[in-house]
């Protein structure tokens, strides 16, 4: 998908389109490898690292993400999301599993809140 974006260039009074298009240009080698170490990393931690493979991938498809000509950027961290994830567990626990079914949702919107744009 691409948009244009029409620019008018005040000091010459030129104008010119820019074609601001959306692409993701990760590789499938890639996406199996931090897979693959992402989950070999939570087994052998029996789960104690879950955040960090959580993060370590989302980060690599964000990373290779462009919108309309601006490439996104994920600034989460593992030990961010590790805090997050203790008091997820801790009310899903204490509610017994109810808070599980919010448990995706918080997920995704702590994904969210640490995505940006680079420029």
């Amino acid at each position: 998908m691409s948009t244009n974006l029409t620019v008018q260039e005040s000091s010459t009074n030129e104008t010119y389109t820019v074609e601001l298009r959306s692409y993701f240009d990760g590789g499938l080698l890639q996406f199996i490898g931090w897979s693959i170490l992402g989950w070999l990393v939570t087994v052998v931690t029996l789960g104690i690292c879950y955040p960090w493979a959580v993060t370590m991938i989302y980060g690599w498809k964000i990373n290779h993400t462009v919108v309309e000509g601006r490439r996104l950027k994920f600034n989460g961290s593992a030990i961010g999301l590790f805090g997050n994830w203790i008091k997820w567990w801790f009310l899903t626990v204490i509610t017994l599993g109810i808070y599980s079914f919010w448990l995706f949702i918080a997920l995704e919107k702590w994904k969210a809140k640490h995505t940006t744009f680079v420029n």
